[in-house]
């Protein structure tokens, strides 16, 4: 019997939403890979779900990975068998609203660079894939480190995720060339089910959204008429992130992946709600008010408020890449429509 093959690709976070499907785009193509676990029983599941999904669950070397340590955390052993790795895939990250400085820097800030620096221990990487955050990243001339008032003011402005993952992309774009690490960041707008079934596994960001319109919570929508909130599908980010280190020539590339048939946030809880049988929202209510009415009244989360925006994105690079890759991304209407069935059916997530 052959020996398979070294592992070429290494995935952090493999376990998580997005790392899940981005193993199995990998695992599909043929790519020798990697995944990053916490331990024996992640693994097991996350290999029972490769092959729910109809690949080899047991195709990926697994190691056992602690983003938030120097070198990964990896043992001796587990980083020799890494040692033909070319391509990495940071995907790793504390997600999650209401969280404290504390708890998010650890994978979101530091994690990002211990990705980085263990990268660039490896004699033959092609590139970095960092995955930065929705908004995140639009800052031309990045600076690393802030100075202690700016990182206060960025945290009390922001909350913890967003300015975690705002301080985690403007360290790895300064420390990358430092290092020579060839590096992309992939900036996703809000990420929805699978185009084709729906599945999420996901259930924070515009799922809080879809659960208030199910349950007859969401009476008044914060934003305007031109508030934009732009959503991709799962399996095309999955795929987008698979051709990056392919297609990305560059020392440093950014990018933005979003559908740009998204409609601005009132149509899309209107199709939502048609689809969900439920009455869409009475009327809107400017997000500044939102933030001064009682979290008990809204039901809105402040840290969420603030990915409500009438701003548009620069997606040119990342749809030059789709194009050369020969990606398009699904249609939208019957993905929201499969998404927002999935999630009801999964009970938005609960136990």
């Amino acid at each position: 019997m052959t020996p398979a093959p070294p592992p070429r690709t290494l995935v952090l976070g493999a376990t998580g939403f997005l790392g899940r499907w981005l193993l199995l785009e990998l695992l599909t193509r043929g790519e020798p890979v990697a995944a990053a676990v916490r331990g024996t029983g992640s693994a097991d599941t996350l290999r029972r779900w490769l092959h729910d999904h109809g690949a080899d669950g047991s195709a990926p070397t697994t190691v056992t990975a602690d983003l938030t340590r120097p070198g990964l955390g990896l043992s001796p052993e587990d980083d020799a068998r890494l040692g033909e790795v070319r391509d990495v895939h940071n995907l790793a990250a504390h997600y999650a609203f209401g969280l404290t400085r504390a708890q998010a820097e650890p994978a979101n800030l530091h994690g990002a660079l211990n990705a980085l620096h263990w990268s660039a221990t490896r004699p033959g990487l092609r590139r970095l894939v960092h995955l930065s955050g929705y908004r995140v990243g639009r800052d031309p001339r990045p600076h690393h480190p802030l100075d202690p008032s700016a990182t206060a003011a960025l945290y009390r402005r922001l909350g913890a995720y967003e300015a975690s993952k705002q301080l985690g992309d403007a360290a790895v774009r300064v420390t990358a060339p430092r290092l020579g690490v060839p590096l992309t960041t992939v900036n996703p707008s809000s990420v929805i089910g699978h185009s084709r079934t729906g599945e999420a596994g996901q259930y924070l960001g515009p799922a809080q959204l879809v659960r208030q319109l199910h349950r007859g919570r969401l009476p008044l929508l914060p934003g305007t008429r031109r508030t934009f909130l732009p959503v991709v599908t799962v399996d095309h980010l999955a795929r987008f992130l698979a051709a990056v280190p392919e297609h990305d020539r560059d020392p440093l590339a950014a990018h933005t992946v979003l559908d740009p048939t998204t409609p601005c946030l009132p149509d899309l809880i209107a199709v939502l709600a048609h689809h969900l049988g439920v009455r869409p929202p009475r009327a809107l209510i400017p997000v500044p008010l939102v933030r001064r009415l009682p979290r008990a009244l809204t039901g809105a989360d402040p840290e969420t408020l603030t990915f409500l925006s009438e701003d548009r994105y620069d997606t040119t690079s990342a749809d030059r890449l789709a194009a050369d890759a020969g990606l398009t991304h699904p249609p939208l209407t019957p993905a929201l429509t499969r998404w927002a069935t999935r999630l009801v059916e999964d009970g938005f997530g609960a136990p």
